[in-house]
């Protein structure tokens, strides 16, 4: 179905594989995710027909090693799936994006047990997997979280509140971040897989977004909340290195996402143009608007091939993948915005009402510059992992 892991990309032309996966998603987005794009966001609930379409086309976290039941996708093939399904419906993107970012500390770092219990119900699409990092005081400084985790004999006990947690109530799973030892800082945090059905654990109202409405983001409340210890995801005080470790790779499927977002602005707006008629003529005729469009397909064009650069060192796990995850990250969501934007201007009135999706796609575009970390904070991250 996609490429498998360990292949050695050529940075500036996907293969043939993964062209074709490009296809049959695309193929998917628009004959079952985008007719109810529209809605899911209107309403703000939980696209439902996109779960169930992903999941019945095994697309719905096809980076789960083929050792656990899943597909065994390489990152590109994952950014292509992440990509094309943004493409149509950002909120529906979040399913395959987050149940990588939940999922991957246990596949980064948990045990062989903690792998086989929990990746194999996320790759048969039994459940979905979220993440919670960030805390109410804790941000972008994450390493100051205040959730604790106690042990207690076999067991451990968290107390503490985790926000933005995208896909929660919905997901099954949890990785959670908590500290176990707090006069270690980042080094004295731990993680660890939380259930749903884990006694003590409750969620927040969903939050009032300006897009991705179709996508949960909820407080997740832990409540005396007892752990096995035999689900901590690898040692105690391992757990900020795993986040950091993951975040590396996943902020790819955000510029992924953007990239997405971006793309189906510019091709209805690209539609809209040629049909749209002023002072006798297509206004795709005006060299003003021709100039729009080609800058804009001229960024979106740059995002990608960075953003599939860092998707290769991302499988291959190379030394400059901090700096080219956070670079893809920045860059594509930064392009993402821009576009979109522009694409609301092309359209001029119509652009700016919901009859058309670029006003959508524009609101949905801006939480790609904020989630998994700010940009501001990917050009820290960037300036302290400049290639040498």
């Amino acid at each position: 179905m996609a490429a498998q892991g360990n292949a050695d990309f050529d940075l500036f032309r996907t293969s043939e594989e993964h062209d074709m996966l490009r296809e049959s998603v695309r193929g998917l987005a628009e004959a079952k995710i985008a007719p109810f794009a529209a809605e899911v966001d209107e309403q703000g609930r939980f696209p439902q027909e996109a779960l169930d379409a992903l999941v019945a086309a095994d697309l719905h976290a096809v980076h789960v090693p083929e050792a656990y039941g899943g597909a065994g996708a390489d990152a590109l093939a994952t950014v292509i799936v992440i990509e094309e399904v943004a493409r149509v419906c950002a909120s529906s993107s979040l399913i395959p994006a987050v149940n990588k970012l939940g999922s991957l500390p246990v596949v980064l770092s948990g045990s062989e047990e903690l792998k086989a219990k929990y990746l194999g119900p996320l790759a048969k699409g039994d459940a979905m997997f979220s993440y919670c990092l960030s805390e109410p005081e804790a941000g972008s400084d994450a390493a100051g979280m205040k959730t604790k985790a106690v042990r207690d004999g076999d067991t451990y006990v968290l107390n503490g509140v985790k926000r933005w947690i995208t896909n929660a109530g919905v997901s099954e799973f949890y990785t959670v971040m908590a500290v176990t030892d707090p006069e270690k800082r980042s080094k004295g945090i731990s993680a660890f897989v939380v259930e749903k059905g884990d006694e003590g654990v409750s969620f927040g109202a969903p939050e009032k977004k300006l897009g991705i409405k179709g996508s949960p983001t909820r407080e997740v409340y832990l409540d005396n909340v007892r752990v096995p210890a035999d689900r901590m995801i690898g040692e105690e005080g391992t757990g900020f290195a795993t986040a950091m470790k993951t975040l590396d790779h996943t902020r790819i499927t955000i510029a992924a996402q953007a990239l997405g977002i971006a793309q189906g602005a510019l091709d209805y707006a690209k539609n809209y143009v040629h049909e749209r008629r002023q002072f006798g003529k297509a206004i795709a005729d005006f060299q003003g608007v021709q100039f729009m469009l080609a800058d804009m397909a001229m960024k979106l064009e740059a995002a990608r091939q960075l953003t599939y650069a860092a998707a290769a060192k991302s499988e291959r796990v190379d030394g400059d993948l901090t700096f080219f995850g956070a670079a893809a990250k920045c860059f594509a969501s930064d392009v993402a915005m821009e576009v979109t934007t522009d694409a609301v201007q092309l359209l001029g009135g119509y652009g700016y009402t919901r009859d058309y999706p670029v006003e959508r796609m524009m609101r949905d575009a801006k939480i790609t510059q904020i989630y998994e970390g700010t940009n501001q904070v990917q050009r820290i991250v960037m300036a302290r992992n400049l290639p040498r």
